[in-house]
């Protein structure tokens, strides 16, 4: 069984540089409050390390 994560878009990114705002788009994000749930890797992780300021982690079983 893989381990997954869930990733929620928690604030805007209407200030994000352009940048963080494709690796928000990246990650499948689109709205505010929108979660999504991926594979655990470490592209993954790191793409969430980046915009951590506007995301929430959470580990799923």
């Amino acid at each position: 069984m893989t381990k997954k994560v869930k990733i929620t878009l928690t604030k805007s990114v209407i200030g994000a540089s352009e940048k963080q705002k494709k690796v928000v788009k990246a990650l499948g994000l689109r709205k505010m409050h929108q979660s999504v749930e991926l594979q655990d890797t470490p592209h993954t992780r790191g793409a969430a390390a980046k915009v951590s300021h506007l995301v929430t982690l959470e580990e799923l079983l």
